[in-house]
């Protein structure tokens, strides 16, 4: 009889303890579901926040693809931000010193980068992007055709003296304008400048154009590198 109860204890002892295992199991399993749906919400590293700040949107161009929408990056690739200069005089100083800066541009037209910013050895476009070149400039333009070329690349809104054009490429260019040397704004309604990391052998930096009175692309502008022009990116 001694015997039979302590099987029956045992039994029960044992009984308990698998019920106790399996919430156990139960438990742990719940905790880590729990963690993986938190890390699933955590916000990304540095540079995946960086692709979400610019324009994701993409416009395929012949064998090329574009940014539809003009960079509004604030951080360069890994993670350092790029200064902001909102004053005249943050603006001069920084060109004067050859130093990368942004500046706020409107909600409409993004922001305006110096060459200094696009040539930054931190990288202004984001992780499998690059700013676009020369000769991806001039790709673009032979691809639409040459003349009227700007026509099919410009908004189809927000160009001043009936300057708008039909958007055909899907590039919507925008008359951004640019910011000039000592921080004066220009030509916001008329052009549209974007720069491309070359510079010409006496110095100046090289970027392309869109005018309000011109069915062109101006394919290779001369200009300061311490102004103020948009950005656009291409895919590697």
């Amino acid at each position: 009889m001694m015997y039979e109860i302590i099987a029956l204890v045992n039994l029960v002892l044992l009984i308990a303890l698998w019920f106790r295992l399996d919430t156990l199991q139960a438990t742990l399993k719940q905790l880590i579901n729990a963690k993986d749906a938190a890390n699933l919400n955590q916000p990304n590293d540095s540079n995946d926040a960086r692709e979400s700040q610019v324009q994701k949107s993409e416009v395929i161009i012949g064998a090329q693809v574009w940014m539809a929408k003009n960079l509004e990056a604030t951080t360069f690739r890994n993670g350092d931000p790029i200064p902001q200069a909102a004053s005249d005089e943050a603006w001069t100083i920084a060109g004067q010193n050859k130093q990368p800066a942004y500046c706020y541009n409107g909600e409409t037209y993004g922001k305006l980068y110096n060459w200094y910013a696009v040539n930054d050895p931190r990288g202004l476009a984001p992780e499998g992007w690059h700013i676009s070149t020369d000769a991806e400039w001039t790709q673009l333009s032979d691809y639409l055709g040459g003349k009227g070329v700007g026509k099919k690349m410009k908004s189809t809104s927000g160009w001043n003296n009936k300057g708008n054009g039909t958007n055909e490429s899907g590039f919507n260019g925008l008359p951004g304008g640019d910011r000039s040397y000592d921080g004066t704004f220009n030509g916001q309604g008329n052009d549209g400048f974007w720069w491309n990391p070359s510079e010409s052998p006496t110095g100046y930096a090289y970027g392309c154009g869109l005018h309000h009175d011109d069915v062109r692309l101006i394919v290779r502008v001369f200009d300061n590198k311490e102004k103020g022009f948009s950005v656009r990116c291409l895919r590697d």
